[in-house]
């Protein structure tokens, strides 16, 4: 029965099929909740001033794998050639594996001995400790933690928080909120607070008994409040790091695949 069971995924866009994937190369079934939507905002007056000053910005700082794709969009418009003397952030690996592949720009990261891939690692970097009067751009969607803003802005940053997408919240399919509900499902992983809390309301005792692979330990605080029972904090949010906490998390024994052949591969 167990091997059956899918490991349940809440991960919005071209992300979803890569995660997918590194949990079924693994030997487990995957199924997405399918419960968030990311949508391009149109080009406004205040991001076409963004783009035709680019090059006043000493720092960048994107925070998502989206965000960095809508920031390519644009800038490919505006400018053929990249401004020299930008500094690039990113808050996770994935941002900075699409900063680097779109712009072939280097991108700063949270250093290795922070153990995740959060806003606050990434203002642990001696980059990031000083910054009066030097201009920042932070690229991100609507909404979300102000951390960021609030504490490089607290820091002498002058900031200016550009919006390039909108999530939309929706129920996930009816089959799999019965599977949440009943807890039929080997795992579930989540990389986002809003979506967590959001999938609260389908969620039941036999649910959060359920193991839960979260990619920080400030979302598993969240998941603590929340009720879930220990959640795995996997080192990221990459495909990679959340597949490896989602074995850690489940009995080899259940996977459909023969763990001699994985050794071997």
């Amino acid at each position: 029965m167990a091997a059956c069971l899918p490991v349940l995924i809440c991960r919005p866009g071209e992300r979803a099929a890569a995660l997918a994937v590194a949990i079924e190369a693994l030997g487990f079934p995957v199924a997405n909740l399918d419960a968030m939507v990311l949508e391009a905002l149109p080009e406004s007056p205040a991001m076409r001033q963004v783009w035709l000053d680019f090059d006043h910005f000493h720092k960048v700082v994107v925070v998502s794998p989206f965000a960095a794709e809508c920031l390519y969009h644009a800038l490919d418009r505006y400018w053929p050639q990249l401004p020299l003397g930008t500094t690039w952030y990113a808050v996770g690996a994935a941002t900075a594996e699409t900063l680097h592949e779109h712009l072939g720009v280097r991108v700063h990261l949270p250093g290795a001995a922070a153990g995740e891939d959060t806003s606050e690692a990434l203002l642990e970097l001696a980059s990031l400790r000083s910054l009066e009067g030097q201009r920042v751009l932070l690229v991100a969607g609507e909404g979300g933690r102000a951390l960021l803003a609030d504490t490089l802005a607290a820091r002498g940053a002058r900031i200016t928080r550009l919006a390039l997408y909108r999530r939309r919240l929706r129920p996930p399919p009816d089959a799999l909120q019965e599977c949440l509900a009943r807890g039929e499902f080997r795992a579930l992983v989540v990389s986002s607070g809003e979506l967590l809390e959001h999938l609260a309301r389908w969620c039941t005792r036999a649910t959060l008994n359920q193991p839960l692979i979260v990619s920080s330990r400030r979302l598993a605080t969240l998941a603590d409040n929340l009720g879930f029972r220990t959640p795995v904090v996997a080192p990221g949010a990459t495909p990679a790091a959340l597949a490896g906490a989602v074995a850690a998390a489940c009995d080899p024994q259940d996977a459909d695949v023969d763990q001699d052949d994985l050794e071997k591969g």
